[in-house]
């Protein structure tokens, strides 16, 4: 990847890395099965034409320096879920900062128990360890900076995208899902101990199963373009940094994310709404009370939604 464009003979590579020819020709077929592009030149070597876009630590790493997410990534060509894997070890004591990424879900989860549709390399499914030295009743207000972090990323790779985020933990494009976040902790009555944030973006789909196909979107099918799922996952690592990082420091970090996530959301004012919670209400939005739950006025009066399904009306 250094010199992607030099001829390396095969003898040099096997000394680069301490072996034999016969293992580099070896080596070089295996890279081939996952999708490398190598070309053999019989009489002078190996030449690297195209990787392919996957999220492997090699290539994320680099793009990552500086920030939490950087030094400890692991990576599954097939996983049942990363939230899954990342509570799991946070439990054992994996530190913060720690990425779990998965080419594809076998059992990805959203909220309320509901499936995550997870197809082969084609979206980023990627969950972090945090631990947050908060009360377990500010972590809402972690998951909306996620949010914001999300349509960072995809506003810094091009801005022409607009996305609309839909309260508490999902992305919107024309009015379909395309993005969805899945906030999980354990915790005592005071403190957290750790809260694994779970980010699902289509990207590259390009379609979609039929019982999805009026509710979800992808990056591709809204651009017509293919993206670097590299790129815009070391776009995304780098905001939820700068997110997270703001949220610990500044003690008025919590008020100016509501403030940002209001603003960038159609949904949180004025908008009717309905709400799958306690047999269901129909109201109108009216933005987010000091702890980030939303707050809607129907025919009684104002009533906070803490949890539940809002469907857009």
């Amino acid at each position: 990847m250094s010199f992607p464009t030099v001829v390396i003979s095969g003898t040099k590579l096997a000394q680069e890395i301490g072996t034999t020819r016969s293992e580099v020709w070896r080596l070089v077929q295996q890279l081939r099965t996952l999708g490398v592009e190598i070309t053999g030149h019989p009489s002078s070597g190996y030449q690297l034409q195209a990787i392919p876009d996957l999220l492997l630590p090699e290539m994320l790493e680099p793009l990552l320096r500086g920030t939490l997410f950087g030094g400890n990534i692991r990576h599954y060509y097939r996983a049942g879920s990363t939230n899954t894997i990342a509570m799991e070890l946070a439990g054992a004591g994996e530190p913060e900062g720690s990425v779990f990424l998965a080419e594809q879900q076998t059992a990805g989860r959203g909220r309320s128990s509901n499936q995550w549709h997870s197809a082969e390399s084609t979206g980023i499914y990627c969950s972090v360890i945090l631990r947050p030295a908060r009360p377990p009743a500010d972590m809402l207000v972690l998951s909306l900076a996620a949010g914001l972090a999300v349509q960072s990323a995809i506003r810094e790779i091009d801005p022409q995208v607009l996305t609309d985020l839909k309260w508490p933990n999902d992305l919107l494009i024309r009015r379909k899902k395309f993005c969805g976040i899945l906030t999980e902790m354990s915790a005592e009555a005071t403190r957290v101990r750790h809260v694994v944030v779970g980010i699902g973006i289509n990207v590259n789909q390009a379609g979609f199963p039929a019982e999805l196909e009026q509710t979800a979107t992808s990056l591709r099918m809204t651009t017509g373009t293919e993206w670097s799922r590299v790129e815009l996952c070391a776009a995304l690592l780098k905001s939820l940094d700068r997110e997270y990082r703001a949220l610990l420091a500044d003690s008025e970090a919590q008020v100016e994310i509501l403030r940002r996530f209001e603003e960038h959301s159609s949904s949180t004012r004025g908008r009717q709404v309905r709400i799958e919670e306690n047999g269901g209400f129909e109201g109108t939005t009216e933005g987010l009370d000091q702890r980030g739950f939303l707050r809607v006025r129907t025919r009684e009066g104002v009533r906070i939604v803490y949890s539940g399904s809002v469907s857009l009306k």
